[in-house]
Order: C-alpha cells, then structure tokens, then sequence
C-alpha cells in the first residue's frame, strides 16, 4: 500500500480485491446517491464516476466491517482494538511540510457550491458533509482536536454544524465565544482511514487524536499550513475546507438521522463560515452513510472499543477485549471480555464503562471462552451462565447522551449482565461437549484443503 495518508491507496487495495464497484451512470445527490449507498450497507464500497451537478467523483462504504477496517491498518480483525489502545498510549506528534497535494487547487469563492454534498434521508431538509475530520484547537490550551460531526449546507459559504454539547468541539466553540471570537476550524475529507478513526476516540481534553491517528499508520500525519486560517491541515487529504464555528450565532437544524437509525431534533446548532476549499487536482469526495447504516456504526464502534479497553483495564486488568455491537449501533450495547475473572469483577467492569462513555447503556461480562464479536457466543453465555435474579443490575435514572433514543431529561435505565460462569452453579462443570482436540484439528485442516476459499468463512 501506497504511503500516501489519503483514502487513495486504500481504494487500490479495494478495487484489486474485488471489493469497489464502480458506477459509471450518471447519479442524482438528492436521495439517489443516498439509496445506493444504503442498498450496498454490507457489500462493496461503492465509486461513483459521474454525480450529477459536479466535476468530483464520489466514494462511500469504504469502513462498513471489522475486515474492512483491519484491512485499511494492514492488520487483521482481532488486533484492531488492541492497536488503537496501543496508539492511546503512545501518540506520535504531527510532521509539518511545506506543501501537500492537498492544496493543489485552492477556491475562495463560494467554497461549499463545488461540493457534491447528498441530501440522504426524506425528513432532512438538506445535504449533509458526513465524512468531515474536524480539526481545532483548544482556545485555552492551544492543544489540538480531531473529531467527526456533520455540517447541514446553507448556502456556498454557511453551514451548521451539529455537535453534542458535551464534545470537546463543542467545548471549544463556546470557550472561544465567551472571548468574544469564532472558532477556526478545517474539515478533511478523504483522510486516511486511521485518521478517520482516532478522530472517534473517546479522549481527555488535551489529548489529541491527530497524534493517535500517527500512532495508527506508523509514521507522523503530514500537516502543511492552512491557507486562510491559522490551523494545519492533513496534506495528503482529497479535500479540506477552511473556516470558522461561531456558537454566538445559532441555525435551526429540523429533524436529523441518528445512529439509532431514527430521527432526532436537536433544535439550533451552530453558524460555521467557510473561507476556502483546497483539494487535490482530481479530488474524490467521500460520503458516509449516516443513521443506522455500517460504516457509521463500525467508525462509531471499534475507537469506542479501545477507549472503554483502556478505561476499563484501570480497574479490571485481566480484560481481554471490548467489542461494541452492531444491534448498539456501535454505540450503546458493549461486551466485555474477562480472563479468569475474580468474584466482583464483572460489576467493576460494568460501572466502569457506564463511567466511562455516557452513551453505553447495556454491558455484558463473559469469559474468555466467548467471542465478544459474535452475537450468538454472548447470547448464550446469557441464557446458560446466568441466574438473573443474581446477575441482572438495574442502574435507573442514569446519565446519557442527547442522542439516546429512549432517554427522558437526560436519563435512562442502564442493565449489567453478569454472564460470567460461576463454579458453584453447575456440579456437571462447565466444559463443552466436543471431539477430541487432535480430531478436530484434523477434521478442520482436510476442510480447509478442500474447500474452496471463499466457502471456508463457516468453519470453526
């Protein structure tokens, strides 16, 4: 793979596996680009060659999986959450260069109108960026951010930016309206798939996501000066635009898609004013599927991942692994993983990931023995490993996120499941029932060297 830090070299790998389909006719931006990529949900990043009303090419669906994901890092699907909670821990700061090819067309003029930004969903009133990295920094600190929200066009130059009041840009748009200033801001699109991820993270104020995003690829992110604000800008982007959020001045934004896969309204969001567009000559715009569609849950669900693994190993060290599931929208539903795990633990586990991301409403505790990933595995380990009057915990009125379908004043009843074995449940153990393990091994390796590759994903 190409070292460019761009989703270029990505779409190379896709394309030479079979999984970009290309679209040469002619689409429309107002719902029809929008039902193809929700039509494909769980297939082919889709390329759209030709959209209706702009020179720029489109992509989407491109980080629709786990296998998606590990393929972008050049790693497989078991190692993602451990290496974002490797690059957590040891960020790497940004290289400032000169030049990017970012910047090889600049437009002052109207520099939303190029766009082909997609109207998605029937009850939003407008086209929405969705695939934006906002970069900021912190009024106070002067210490950077990274992070994803999407901004409702206006008109070529205003848009409104949806931000939840409790994110660090949110922070940091009011901070620098109580100086009596705008926030200035730049949106990369078509960045890097690890520098999409860390800009999910779940960090502290201060910490910043672009450094975690280096950790990710192995190298610093190239950032070159911005041309009309005083931020740095991934230089190997497809496109950046330029501007400033000003929480002095409110837009009404009217209903919204959510990752529940259902509307919100939300009330005003903030004015931001774009300044500039810069991209590279033969720009690709990339579009993410909002509300309850894959890429958005697994971008969501696979940083969230890593952050709660880091929280929680403060106060449980033996956890193996975090995942956070589709059915949660790769938000509110999460499964940990626990090895040998000693009595109380499974509660501290718990109220350590409510703690730790407001959003989480249900957690599930298993051994070591169940994949957290797999749906079925922690089902079971739910009906066969628990007495539910013991090991069902009830947190009502808790603190949640705006964006939490069923919540009311900000609460909502959160559930623990301690589906963990205890020794004293069953005289009969806990062993499963299986051949012996020289058999199966035997019996796997002749299947795998007799059956056709793509007929080998059921084996176990």
């Amino acid at each position: 793979m190409s070292d460019r830090q761009s989703i270029r070299p990505f779409l190379a790998v896709l394309e030479k596996d079979g999984a970009l389909l290309r679209v040469p006719k002619p689409v429309d931006r107002e719902f029809e680009l929008s039902a193809f990529l929700s039509a494909a949900d769980a297939g082919p990043a889709l390329l759209f060659e030709s959209v209706k009303g702009s020179s720029l090419r489109v992509v989407g669906n491109l980080l629709n999986s786990r296998a998606r994901i590990a393929s972008a890092l050049g790693l497989s699907p078991s190692d993602i959450v451990p290496r974002i909670h490797e690059a957590i821990r040891a960020p790497v700061k940004p290289l400032r260069v000169a030049t990017g090819v970012v910047q090889e067309i600049v437009e002052t003029e109207a520099p939303l109108a190029q766009l082909p930004v997609p109207r998605f969903f029937e009850r939003e009133e407008r086209p929405y960026i969705t695939a934006g990295v906002i970069l900021a920094r912190d009024p106070h600190t002067g210490r950077g951010n990274a992070s994803f929200a999407r901004f409702v066009i206006h008109d070529g130059r205003t848009a409104m930016v949806g931000i939840a009041p409790n994110h660090h840009l949110a922070l940091f748009s009011r901070r620098a309206a109580e100086a009596g200033k705008a926030l200035q801001i730049v949106v990369a699109i078509g960045a890097h798939p690890a520098i999409q991820l860390a800009a999910c993270l779940y960090l502290g104020v201060g910490d910043d996501e672009i450094e975690c995003a280096g950790s990710l690829l192995g190298a610093p992110v190239r950032m070159v000066p911005a041309k009309t604000v005083d931020l740095l800008v991934p230089a190997d982007a497809e496109i950046v635009l330029e501007g400033e959020i000003d929480a002095r001045q409110p837009l009404e934004e009217g209903f919204v898609s959510e990752y529940h896969g259902m509307y919100e309204n939300y009330g005003p969001g903030f004015r931001t004013t774009f300044s500039a567009l810069t991209h590279t000559k033969d720009a690709i715009y990339q579009a993410i599927e909002p509300g309850y569609h894959r890429e958005h849950v697994y971008l969501g669900a696979l940083p969230i991942a890593a952050s709660l693994r880091s929280a929680i190993a403060v106060v449980v060290p033996n956890v193996r692994d975090v995942a956070v599931t589709e059915a949660g929208a790769g938000r509110t539903d999460i499964v940990v993983q626990l090895e040998a795990p000693r009595p109380g633990q499974a509660r501290r586990a718990i109220f350590a990931a409510f703690a730790a991301v407001s959003l989480v409403k249900r957690v599930t505790v298993v051994d070591a023995d169940i994949d957290p990933w797999d749906p079925v595995a922690v089902d079971w380990a739910r009906v066969n490993r628990m007495k539910l009057e013991r090991d069902l915990l009830l947190v009502p009125h808790a603190g949640t996120d705006r964006s939490e379908s069923m919540e009311d004043g900000g609460l909502v009843t959160k559930a623990g499941f301690d589906a963990t074995a205890k020794a004293s449940d069953r005289v009969e153990g806990i062993e499963r029932a299986l051949p012996p393990q020289a058999q199966r091994d035997a019996a796997r390796t002749w299947l795998m060297n007799n059956l056709p590759s793509e007929r080998r994903g059921w084996l176990k």
